[in-house]
């Protein structure tokens, strides 16, 4: 399986170097380039890409709005990374709130961004429990959470417990260990809390443990 991968960012010098990077790998190779979210519907119809790497600052249409438009208006959407220049940033907060996989840093290192594509294509969510507790910290008490701060009574008392390790970054492998069960007792756990929260995927189902008060940034 080729990796087929869109970059999107509005400035040339960044897609250069990661079409680099990327071209370089045999199991992976560049799509195509766009150099705003408002060009990323027509390129992902047209590629068919497996990733977007989508800069989350763009000057007419950002990667929020990309990554909503492709989520709730493509039958079968990428997977999409957010890549951003600043750690602590509010457009990242709010594009993983939309749905995005995860989000790397522009400085993050050529084999890290290689091993975050290959993650997210298998499925898996780049979840990074020190980042995602100080964005829900500087940004997430300030909305207030979503209505309905007792959701969490319709979670069992195991389902609470899973949430709480996915939050500090736990793999299903890892929960299992620690709540001694098994991987696919454990799935079974996740996929519950996700249907019951609501939640695309592990990422999401954290900011709203945080935003509602049910996890502690602290």
């Amino acid at each position: 399986m080729t990796i087929k991968v869109l970059l999107v960012d509005d400035e040339r010098l960044i897609r250069a170097g990661l079409a680099a990077i990327i071209g370089a790998e045999a199991d992976m190779t560049v799509a195509g380039e766009a150099s705003d979210g408002s060009e990323v519907p027509g390129a992902v119809s047209r590629l068919r890409p497996d990733v977007v790497l989508m800069d989350v600052r763009m000057p007419e249409l950002d990667g929020i709005q990309a990554t909503r438009h492709l989520l709730s208006a493509t039958p079968e959407p990428p997977r999409i990374i957010v890549v951003t220049t600043f750690e602590n940033d509010e457009y990242v907060y709010d594009a993983l709130k939309a749905g995005a996989h995860g989000f790397l840093l522009k400085r993050t290192r050529p084999e890290e961004i290689l091993q975050a594509i290959r993650m997210v294509v298998h499925g898996d969510t780049l979840l990074f429990p020190a980042a995602i507790r100080a964005l829900a910290a500087e940004h997430g008490g300030s909305r207030g959470g979503p209505s309905g701060a007792r959701w969490h009574d319709r979670l069992t008392e195991r389902e609470s417990d899973v949430l709480r390790l996915m939050a500090r970054g736990r793999s299903n492998a890892e929960i299992a260990t620690e709540l001694f069960v098994s991987p696919q007792t454990v799935k079974t756990h996740v996929g519950n809390v996700l249907a019951k929260l609501q939640a695309r995927d592990r990422t999401q189902a954290v900011i709203f443990a945080y935003e509602t008060g049910f996890i502690s940034p602290g």
